[in-house]
């Protein structure tokens, strides 16, 4: 067998090999002579089976067995050849030619993609040292007016008072179509919040200026959009009674307020409130900080500054990804094109490439990342997080999980959690107190 190789670059190569007709027929003798020993065929005793009778019942099976046996060994001189450990490939080895001549000699291609050697360098100083974002008094005072009006108790207002946007009004209420009570239409003792938008529009400002006890019959119609197919885009009519108007009483900022969101700590104070809200509101600037610029600021950096060779067919698959994307986005007749004209298509494809290469050039300087910093993302936090976020939005975290296991989204939720520690990491390493 000869075997040559062909560095391209650090990330890509190519194994050829012309494997003689005569290597073959020695391997499927091999393999023949091996199936003798065990096979079961009627009318010989176990072990006792002619080769030439193994042949006939097997003969093409023992071909593909002897040329894959024999592309194996070609893959492992190259490899050794290359100086590549299996664990340093990416993929499997793809087979870019196999030309089986009229003397039975193949010709054969491996291409193999090689996992990057990457040189980080001195990353952390990519990104220019910044300050921890501040929290003034005057925004912990307004954040604190804020949480104690939403906190402040409903009183019911005087009986000649007449109910306006940001009252609270009990009302009983019942829908009509067609001179018909519909279904979902009636509820007695609800409260809404006029200006909330809680309701359709139209509803809740025909109910500003009305006062307590009083009737009254306002049209309203539903949107084009609305979830009931028999109420989308109708004029309805409710009937509507106020029985009480609510507005907020005094906000107080005191102990009692801090014992109140609190309530975990039974000596609690205003000042314990105020430390705890400052620390919150200075979280929540530092984390839109980072979400908002900072992380995809350090990320292009990362890109532009450190260089290696990408794996082609990685790059192709990301570009496969794109294509598939922007095609559900296109008419039938322009994908028609794109597959009946191969120039046509390439030339799409060219047009991710370089957003690709970025792409995957991220992905494997995180992986890199990651190493150098220490972090690393297990199963269980990554359970832990999507548990978390179904109950939020009020889904069972169960039903959520098994759906992202078999839908395969849990290694890129992992990689994702992995990119927002390192980066986080790094981040933190450049921020000086104000």
């Amino acid at each position: 067998m000869e075997v040559t190789v062909k560095k391209i670059d650090g990330a890509n190569a190519e194994i050829s090999a012309v494997i003689a007709a005569d290597e073959i027929d020695a391997k499927i003798e091999k393999i023949a002579k091996q199936l003798a020993k065990t096979a079961n065929v009627q009318g010989f005793r176990k072990g006792k089976v002619p080769v030439a009778v193994i042949k006939k019942m097997y003969g093409e099976k023992l071909v593909q067995d002897a040329e894959s046996e024999a592309l194996r060994e070609a893959m492992d001189k190259g490899l050794a050849e290359l100086e590549v450990q299996t664990t340093d490939l990416i993929g499997e080895p793809a087979i870019v030619k196999f030309d089986k001549k009229e003397s039975g000699d193949i010709e054969t291609t491996i291409k193999i993609a090689i996992r990057p050697e990457i040189e980080l360098g001195d990353y952390k100083n990519v990104i220019d040292e910044f300050e921890k974002p501040t929290v003034s008094d005057e925004e912990l005072d307004e954040k604190l007016k804020e949480i104690a009006e939403e906190n402040a108790e409903l009183k019911e207002l005087p009986k000649n008072r007449v109910a306006k946007e940001g009252h609270v009004v009990n009302i009983d209420f019942e829908g009509f179509l067609d001179g018909e009570a519909f279904e979902g239409g009636k509820a007695e003792g609800f409260d809404l919040k006029l200006g909330s938008g809680q309701f359709i529009p139209g509803f809740e400002e025909q109910l500003v200026g009305m006062k307590k006890d009083e009737e009254k019959t306002i049209k309203v119609t539903f949107p084009e959009d609305y979830g009931s197919e028999k109420l989308a885009g109708k004029e309805t009519e409710f009937k509507v009674k106020v029985n009480a108007i609510k507005d907020k009483g005094e906000a107080k900022i005191d102990d009692e307020l801090a014992k109140k969101l609190l309530p975990g700590q039974e000596d609690a104070t205003l000042q314990t409130l105020k430390e705890q809200l400052k620390t919150q509101m200075e979280n929540e600037k530092l984390a839109k900080l980072y979400n908002e610029g900072k992380k995809a600021e350090l990320l292009e950096k990362l890109v532009e500054s450190i260089d290696f060779d990408l794996p082609e067919f990685v790059v192709e698959q990301e570009i496969d990804l794109a294509v598939n994307n922007a095609a559900r986005d296109m008419k039938e007749e322009e994908i028609k094109e794109l597959q009946e004209n191969p120039e046509k298509l390439k030339e799409f494809r060219e047009q991710f490439r370089e957003e690709a290469k970025k792409s995957v050039k991220a992905t494997f300087i995180i992986d890199a990342l990651a190493k150098a910093e220490g972090v690393n993302v297990s199963e269980q936090e990554v359970m832990q997080t999507i548990y978390m976020e179904a109950l939020q939005t009020g889904q069972d975290p169960q039903k959520v999980y098994e759906h992202y296991q078999k839908a395969g989204y849990i290694p890129a939720i992992q990689m994702a959690m992995v990119e927002d520690k390192v980066l986080t990491s790094i981040l933190n390493s450049k921020m000086k107190e104000a």
